[in-house]
């Protein structure tokens, strides 16, 4: 909540300018009733019909002002409401990636987290902005209005409203926990899902479909049960504020003649209660209980379970510099859960500026591990990564942003211009060295096709191959000052010849390159091998490796066929 009101009061101009048409949106709420009043006892009672329609007409003039005010409310309210979104989604993020345990594994739950509990704080703040403040002003003001104009009839149609809404906050604890019930009940489904979806293929070897049915459909049943429990809920709340709505209309026909008779109360001031009550307070009522017993208690379940689940990011991601360009594992274990195997295990290494290293190995032996090691995105279990002779994960983040970086087998390209795309990680180079980087990785010529830096590109790269997308990424890096650069099988949708291409042009930078090898090629290019089997790993260089490992021996004879007539293989 803290975090919530924070972000909200660094944008308390615009929540200031809501409030200021909020008070002009609710002018007709006040001056309603007393103007319909007047236009009875002075107009229409009086024997003045033409005085009874100017005042009906200056009622309408109001609420045509009161509308007004409640358009530039909508218009004024992504200033507020858009900020606080990013903000919160920065939140999730940051929490769930400084927690080992969510950095490990997919996290279908942090997913949920950001597509539903995020939108749902969006949108009930919206709804607190729009509906609950416009109902709040227009019940003070109509109330306000009846106090004044009908003063005698003010405390008997009060007073069961004041009962209505007390029962109604003794039942908000209530409703507050059947609403954190669904919530949780959400979350429990998409992280069940979520690791049934993305461990299909243990499923299937393991025969375990039908146990994965039951997880997903006890889970999908207790989310039904709890939204069928706060539908229950909702309607108890539903009876008590009808009933807090209809009981002054019923006193007010009761007790409103006989005073009118007295001469207590005129008919313009009867009729004007009955506008009060009908045209304001009672629709807002129902609207105020409706939006706090949906809108603002979605809003606090939302923010309590974020502030459980994605705790702020403790704040201590380093602020040392690196001494020099090296990057050190001394000892490095690293395993994806405590009573896993290790996929590394006692690996020590050093890279220096100008070092050019392959990884080799099985699919899924910890290879793209190994990337993410390098570049701090994981925490060994044991051991220590150094950049620089500092831990990774302590070097000042910009300093880290800027000089390692990490090319996925994956794409990522946005909408935009192709410049906008390569310049993402060096927003002040220039055009001419751009259309050199690209070139340097054999870019170039796509970028012409293209139509050069100004051409457009779609969605996700849309309208390019892979191996199209896969150079404008490449070409986007080679522009920056990176001086330690993982290619994670960034190559694997290029031809081996535009493959040798880009890894020369990165290891003629006279940095740290490190490749996650897709083709056994990279290793005859690189002055020493890393070979991952699950054992001991190791390092040398492709001569030495081909002679004492038999894995790697295998492994380049499996692409090679004929390359044993050029080396023997070692023995086992």
């Amino acid at each position: 909540m803290r975090f919530y009101f924070s972000t909200l009061a660094g944008h308390r101009r615009g929540v200031l300018v809501l409030l200021g048409w909020s008070a002009l949106e609710g002018v007709p709420a006040f001056f309603g009733g007393r103007l319909v009043g007047t236009a009875v006892d002075r107009g229409f009672a009086a024997g003045d019909p033409l005085a009874g329609v100017l005042w009906l007409l200056a009622f309408a003039a109001l609420a045509v002002a009161g509308a007004l005010g409640q358009r530039q409310v909508f218009a004024r309210l992504g200033d507020v409401v858009e900020p606080l979104r990013d903000a919160l989604v920065t939140r999730v993020v940051r929490g769930v990636l400084s927690d080992p345990a969510h950095r490990r594994t997919p996290d279908a739950s942090a997913v949920a987290m950001i597509t539903r509990h995020v939108e749902v704080i969006r949108d009930a703040t919206a709804g607190v902005l729009v509906q609950a403040r416009a109902l709040l002003v227009t019940t003070l003001a109509a109330l306000i209005g009846l106090a004044t104009t009908a003063a005698v009839l003010f405390w008997l149609v009060v007073l069961p409203i004041i009962g209505a809404l007390v029962l109604f906050g003794l039942m908000l604890p209530s409703l507050a926990r059947r609403q954190r019930d669904v919530v949780m009940a959400d979350e429990g489904t998409a992280e069940a899902s979520g690791a049934v979806f993305t461990s299909l293929r243990d499923v299937a070897a393991c025969d375990a479909a039908d146990e994965a049915h039951r997880d997903i459909t006890a889970q999908v049943d207790r989310q039904a049960r709890a939204a069928v429990t706060v539908a229950w809920a909702n309607s108890l709340r539903a009876t008590v504020i009808a009933i807090g709505g209809f009981a002054p209309i019923v006193l007010l026909v009761a007790f409103a003649p006989p005073l009118v008779a007295s001469g207590r109360l005129t008919t313009g001031a009867a009729l004007a209660a009955v506008v009060y009550l009908t045209n304001s307070v009672n629709p807002a009522l129902h609207g105020l209980a409706r939006t706090t017993s949906t809108v603002v208690m979605r809003l606090m379940v939302a923010l309590k379970r974020l502030e459980e689940a994605a705790p702020p990011a403790s704040g201590d991601t380093g602020d040392e510099t690196p001494a020099h360009g090296e990057i050190e594992l001394r000892n490095v274990t690293f395993g994806w859960s405590p009573g896993a195997e290790p996929v590394l295990r006692d690996l020590s290494l050093t890279l220096r500026p100008g070092d050019h290293l392959a990884v080799v190995g099985p699919s899924g032996i910890g290879k793209s591990t190994m990337a993410s090691l390098l570049t701090g995105l994981v925490a060994p279990d044991s051991g220590s990564v150094l950049f620089g002779g500092v831990p990774v994960d302590r070097v000042a983040p910009a300093v880290r942003h800027r000089e390692i970086a990490l090319i996925p087998q994956e794409t990522y390209l946005f909408t935009g211009t192709v410049r906008e795309n390569l310049a993402l990680l060096a927003p002040h180079a220039s055009d001419s060295h751009l259309i050199d980087s690209a070139e340097k990785v054999g870019a170039k010529q796509l970028l012409d096709r293209l139509g050069g830096l100004d051409a457009s590109l779609g969605h996700a790269g849309e309208g390019l191959s892979a191996g199209e997308a896969q150079l404008l990424a490449l070409a986007r890096v080679y522009a920056t000052s990176a001086s330690v650069v993982v290619l994670d099988e960034a190559t694997s949708h290029l031809d081996p010849a535009a493959e040798a291409r880009v890894e020369r042009a990165f290891a003629q930078r006279q940095g740290v390159l490190v490749v996650i090898a897709h083709r056994l090629s990279s290793a005859l290019r690189a002055n020493r091998v890393l070979v991952l089997d699950g054992g001991a790993p190791l390092l040398g260089s492709h001569e030495l490796l081909i002679r004492t490992s038999a894995l790697y021996g295998r492994l380049m004879l499996a692409w090679d066929p004929t390359h044993h007539e050029k080396t023997p293989l070692p023995k086992r």
